[in-house]
C-alpha cells in the first residue's frame, strides 16, 4: 500500500533528461478480474508504443521507453489483482521502477513526462487519516499505527508494577494504593511522552485509546490538551488477547465515524457559505463551471454520484449537456462520468477533493465546493 515516505521519494525522482512513464489502473472492488486488468494494461501501453519507435526522438529516450513498456508488461502480468488501483512510475534508462497499490480506484491514465505524475496519488492520500492507537493498562502500553485500512504495532512500553500482596504485608494497604498510583502515573507520563514525540513530528492526525473499560478513562484524563484535541475516541479491548485484526476493526470504526462527522461539518460549512453569499458553489452545474475556471479550493463529492457529461479538451470546460464549448466553440468530448473529470480537474489545479459517503445534502446536490473567488456569469452557449 501507498505510504507518505513512498510519495516523498517519488517526488524527488528525476530522469535527468529521460522521460518517466506514470500509469494508473483502477480495479473495482466488485470486479478484481485478471483478464480485465491485463486488457487495461495492454490498452494503456499501446498508447505510448509509438513514442518508443519515434525516429525523431533521441535514441536513449526510445530505448528507455521500450524498457519501461517491457518491464511494466512483465511485472503487472505477475502482480495479484486486488481492489483499489495500481500506480507505476518507471524510467528504464535510469533503472527506476516504483509500484504501489492504492486503497481505492483512480482514473485510468498513462502519461510520459519529464517527472513522475503524482497528483492522483496525493489526492488519494488527502482522503485518509494517519491514526495512532494506544492500548493501555497500569504497566504496559502498546502503540499501533492505523493507516489506509492497515494496522501495525509500533512498540510496547513496559513499566514496573507493584506486587500488591507482598508490599501490603510490609507497608500496609494504604501505602500500597499510593505506591500503585505513583507507578501508574509514572507509566502514563512515559506513554504521554512517547505520544507527544510521535505527534510532534506531524506524522499522525488522530489518536485512539483502548484497553479495559475501567482503565481507559484514567489515561484519557491524564492526556494533555494537545493530545485530547486529536482524540477520536476510545474502545474496549483485552490487551493480552487482542490480535492485529481486533485492533484494526476497533480503530477503523472510530476513524470512520470521525470521517463522517468531518464530512458533514465540511458540507454544512459550504452550504452556510453559499447562503451567506461567500465564495461557494452548490450543485453540479455551478461546480462544473467553477472547476472550468480553476476556482475550486475544496471540492466535496457524494460518493454515490455518477453523471455522464462532456469536456472541452482545449479549454478544460466541463458540462453536463453542452454540445459545443461556449468559450472556443469546439465540440465537447463525451465522458461517462463528468464528476470523475471534475475531481481530476480540481486536483490538477492544486485543490483538494473530499469524497463524502455520509448522508448529507450532497445526496441531492451531488457536488459542492468552497471557492477561491466569486464566479463570473457563465457564457452563453455557442449555437
Amino acid at each position: 500500500m501507498i505510504t507518505q515516505q513512498q510519495v516523498e521519494r517519488i517526488l524527488r525522482l528525476s530522469g535527468d533528461g529521460l522521460p518517466f512513464v506514470s500509469l494508473y489502473i483502477p480495479v473495482e472492488p466488485e470486479r478484481p478480474d485478471r483478464r480485465v486488468f491485463s486488457s487495461r494494461v495492454a490498452s494503456l501501453l499501446d498508447r505510448i508504443r509509438p513514442l518508443a519507435e519515434d525516429g525523431s526522438a533521441q535514441h536513449a529516450v526510445r530505448l528507455s521507453l521500450r524498457e519501461d513498456i517491457a518491464r511494466i508488461e512483465t511485472t503487472l502480468a505477475e502482480e495479484p489483482v486486488r481492489p483499489g488501483a495500481v500506480a507505476v512510475f518507471s524510467c528504464g534508462g535510469r533503472g527506476i521502477y516504483e509500484q504501489m497499490w492504492l486503497p481505492r480506484p483512480t482514473r485510468e491514465r498513462i502519461l510520459v513526462d519529464a517527472d513522475p505524475y503524482v497528483r492522483p496519488l496525493l489526492g488519494v492520500l488527502d482522503e485518509y487519516y494517519r491514526t495512532c492507537a494506544v492500548i493501555v493498562d497500569k504497566s504496559v502500553g502498546q502503540v499501533w499505527e492505523y493507516y489506509l485500512d492497515d494496522v501495525r504495532e509500533l512498540e510496547v512500553i513496559r513499566d514496573r508494577v507493584t506486587r500488591r500482596h507482598a508490599y501490603a504485608e510490609q507497608f500496609g494497604e494504604y501505602r500500597v494504593r499510593n505506591k500503585a498510583d505513583e507507578l501508574s502515573k509514572k507509566h502514563y507520563r512515559r506513554l504521554v511522552g512517547e505520544l507527544r514525540r510521535l505527534f510532534g513530528g506531524g506524522g499522525y492526525d488522530l489518536l485512539a485509546v483502548g484497553g479495559q473499560a475501567h482503565e481507559v478513562p484514567g489515561f484519557v484524563d491524564f492526556l494533555p490538551r494537545e493530545l485530547k484535541e486529536r482524540l477520536v475516541g476510545t474502545f474496549t479491548i483485552d490487551r493480552e488477547t487482542a490480535t492485529a485484526e481486533d485492533v484494526r476493526k476497533k480503530v477503523r470504526g472510530l476513524v470512520a465515524d470521525h470521517a463522517h462527522q468531518e464530512q458533514r461539518r465540511l458540507v454544512g460549512q459550504t452550504l452556510e457559505a453559499k447562503a451567506a453569499s461567500r465564495p461557494a458553489a452548490v450543485g453540479l452545474d455551478e461546480t462544473l463551471w467553477a472547476a472550468s475556471l480553476a476556482a475550486i479550493g475544496t471540492l466535496e463529492v457524494d460518493e454515490q454520484a455518477v453523471v455522464p457529461g462532456r469536456v472541452c479538451d482545449r479549454d478544460g470546460l466541463l458540462s453536463r449537456s453542452e454540445k459545443a464549448c461556449p468559450l472556443c466553440g469546439d465540440p465537447l468530448r463525451e465522458v461517462p462520468d463528468v464528476i470523475d473529470e471534475l475531481a481530476e480537474s480540481v486536483i490538477d489545479d492544486g485543490g483538494e477533493v473530499r469524497h463524502v459517503d455520509a448522508e448529507t445534502a450532497l445526496r441531492v446536490e451531488q457536488t459542492a465546493a468552497l471557492l477561491r473567488f466569486e464566479l463570473p456569469p457563465q457564457p452563453v452557449t455557442v449555437p
